[in-house]
């Protein structure tokens, strides 16, 4: 059976203490599911985070690196994935996640967003608000924010429908 790809998005260098804080807590949470963590791969900010956060929990992290070479690289990724591509990977970031997850970030992590909602997946908003940003999605439950890292696993079961699943597992 296939495992379920969460992609966390979120801010690089300029991440807060308390953002990478999140970050991490979901990573473990993402692992503890036995979810595939993907993200941008670099050793900072929400992607170094999230993936330290997996790995420390057994969990199997994805990074798509913008680069030709592993230099800025998280150590905690598993499958560093070259494209040389720039900012053009955040469309891998998003076709490769079966759901996306956002949190606090600048024009990289919207721009991811707004991939995400043009390209049909659910994102989940993690303590990350937008306003009016993308409020058709919202109202149409395909964008939903939550204010905790529990919250996100929480909502990826019933967006993705896995309590069902596992309750049909459970019964044969």
């Amino acid at each position: 059976m296939k495992k379920l790809i969460v992609g966390v998005m979120g801010g690089g260098e300029g991440a807060s203490p308390e953002v990478c804080e999140m970050a991490y807590k979901l990573g473990g949470l993402i692992a503890d599911q036995g979810w595939v963590l993907l993200n941008g791969g670099w050793g900072v900010g929400v992607m170094d985070a999230s993936a330290r956060g997996a790995k420390e929990r057994n969990g199997l992290t994805v990074g798509i690196l913008p680069d030709r070479n592993t230099e800025f690289a998280s150590p905690y990724i598993d499958i560093p994935i070259l494209t040389g591509m720039g900012d053009g990977r955040n469309f891998i970031n998003i076709l490769s996640s079966d759901i996306v997850v956002a949190l606090p970030g600048r024009s990289g992590t919207i721009s991811e967003i707004a991939l995400a909602l043009k390209n049909g997946k659910n994102v989940i908003l993690l303590n990350f608000p937008l306003g009016d940003l993308f409020v058709e999605y919202q109202k149409a439950g395909i964008m939903v924010s939550v204010n905790k890292p529990e919250e996100v696993i929480t909502t990826i079961k019933r967006l993705c429908h896995l309590d069902q699943e596992q309750e049909e597992d459970t019964l044969v």
